[in-house]
């Protein structure tokens, strides 16, 4: 199965973390009290049109409380899913994580690698709010540490992301990922199926350009029509514009979608789930991550296929 493991079927971020701690290691969300430039009018107002930061944060988080009160609360939280957990990446989540100056970017992940637990950082972030000069900081920190930066892209089209209001383009999301990877740190990416005027063939077209950015790890989620966003007016307006996967439907989707891509790209979630308050419906119940996961792999096995199986270029 290509680069694969035998009977691995697609490349998870579970065994990529294994592979690489030995053992589990589990990301504790920190929001640092950063914004975005689509929020604060350097660029737009209002954020994406799909977001609700509320709804993927964590109780624990305040930016009003310290990096290493959020650290010790995140880490108290997990310990009650994850008893074995002796070690913790800080997951810098909330908003553009690399929007300030470089040597504030310093003083706040210098806190959070100086806790004792702490393996490493991952940060979350936008391609148009690095540079340089803090790419290069952040390739002196994985010199000893663990480092990932989590590029939010969420569509490969520029019609896409001027609709969702993003106000970044793709050529800018692949000039970060570049830069960052040429500074061998690890390098993540986000990407949302289901937006306004993206057709099924659009999304799986996607495969490909994804496959030609050196990633090194890729979330994908389905749209949500989180309560209050600009998108659930959209969406309640104009349903034709959107693209509604029933869970199987999905399921096949991804499977065709994991067909058509390169088979070194770590799959660290292939769904999104969001608290059920901040949702109007649930069109898929209630199930869980681990739940949706094994459906998955079911799908995979029931069609005898694997991750990069029609990835042109690879060797199966």
């Amino acid at each position: 199965m290509s680069a694969l493991e035998p009977r691995q079927r697609y490349n998870s971020y579970i065994g990529y973390i294994r592979q690489h701690f030995g053992e589990r290691i589990q990301k504790v969300t920190i929001d640092a009290g950063f914004t975005c430039p689509n929020r604060d009018g350097s660029k737009a107002q209002g954020g994406c049109s799909y977001c609700d930061n509320r709804a993927f944060t964590p109780s624990y988080c305040n930016p009003q409380k310290s990096i290493t009160q959020q650290l010790e609360e995140g880490i108290e939280f997990h310990r009650g899913r994850y008893r074995n957990a002796r070690r913790f990446l800080a997951y810098f989540q909330s908003y553009s994580n690399t929007y300030a100056p470089l040597e504030k970017l310093k003083a706040l992940y210098g806190e959070a690698l100086r806790f004792p637990q702490v393996e490493g950082i991952v940060v979350s972030t936008r391609p148009d709010c690095v540079d340089s000069a803090k790419l290069d900081y952040l390739a002196s920190l994985a010199d000893t540490h663990f480092v990932q930066i989590e590029y939010g892209i969420e569509s490969c089209y520029d019609r896409t992301l001027a609709h969702i209001n993003r106000r970044h383009t793709f050529a800018e999301a692949r000039w970060a990922v570049e830069e960052t990877a040429k500074r061998k740190i690890r390098t993540g990416a986000h990407f949302i199926f289901g937006l306004p005027y993206e057709t099924r063939d659009d999304m799986l077209a996607e495969a490909a350009l994804i496959s030609a950015l050196p990633l090194t790890s890729v979330k994908f989620h389905q749209l949500q029509m989180v309560k209050g966003t600009a998108m659930e007016g959209e969406y309640k307006t104009y349903p034709e514009r959107f693209v509604s996967f029933t869970l199987e439907a999905y399921i096949d989707f991804f499977v065709d979608f994991l067909e058509r891509l390169s088979p070194d790209i770590v799959i660290e979630r292939f769904v999104n789930e969001v608290p059920p308050r901040f949702l109007e419906t649930m069109s898929w119940g209630k199930l869980r991550n681990v739940e949706l996961l094994r459906l998955l792999d079911r799908r995979l096995e029931e069609r005898g296929t694997w991750q990069g199986k029609l990835c042109r270029g690879k060797v199966e």
